[in-house]
């Protein structure tokens, strides 16, 4: 498509808009990592196995509260003696990574709590995000065009004159809150692991603002100024 070029009898003038929002989050995100350690490999196996399964439980019986729950990466691997030389094996590690997404706050606190509380098993989060397709995202968009249109009324304005149309708008970018390869809270890492102490109170967790940004750029003819 040819490019249509500015005259004097239909100048153009091209702006950039923005549009930020604040907005609550929508979800939490929550990394769990299931520890087994032991010198006999079935042993420990079974002891991750079990473990596992408490923190699947546990998270499934928070019911509707919870709309993601997924197993990720497990691993168990031989811990080589350090003195020696050969294969001989010192003991045996296992670890299951669990990610859960919770869409209910007021259940988020006593399920952190819980879990943190169950044996060899570590919480990173929560994680505050949105949906991928929230509506902030469209009424950033939105606002960044009403903000395209307000800085071009202006300029025209300025020489005394009006916008005719608009030739062109297209989408500079927007951007959300980014999720981190690794588990944050509030913006840094925490993490909490059980090694049997007496049950604590639900933590007190208060959800993160999240900020979207949308950018255009807009191209308009005006009617032609008296200069």
């Amino acid at each position: 498509m040819t490019q249509e070029h500015a005259t004097p009898e239909a100048p153009q003038v091209t702006v950039r808009g923005e549009g930020r929002l604040d907005v609550d989050p929508e979800l939490a995100r929550i990394w769990l990592t299931v520890s087994a350690r032991g010198t006999d490999r079935a042993a420990t196996l079974a002891d991750l196995t079990r473990r596992n399964a408490q923190v699947i439980d546990l998270v499934k019986a928070a019911g509707e509260a919870v709309e993601k729950l997924e197993t990720g990466r497990l691993t168990i691997a031989p811990e080589l003696g350090r003195r020696g030389r050969g294969e001989r094996v010192h003991a045996y590690a296992g670890r299951v990574r669990v990610t859960a997404e919770l869409t209910d706050f007021t259940a988020l606190g006593e399920l952190v709590t819980r879990l943190a509380d169950l044996e060899m098993t570590s919480v990173d989060g929560p994680w505050w995000a949105l949906r991928p397709d929230s509506p902030a995202y469209a009424e950033a968009r939105r606002l960044a065009v009403t903000e395209a249109v307000r800085r071009a009324r202006a300029y025209a304005e300025a020489l005394g004159t009006s916008l005719s149309s608009l030739l062109e708008l297209s989408d500079a970018g927007l951007a959300g809150p980014a999720m981190p390869r690794t588990a944050g809270f509030a913006g840094a890492p925490v993490a909490f692991a059980a090694e049997g102490a007496a049950e604590a109170p639900p933590l007190d967790l208060e959800p993160q603002r999240q900020t979207v940004t949308a950018e255009v750029v807009a191209r308009f003819t005006m009617r032609p100024p008296t200069l």
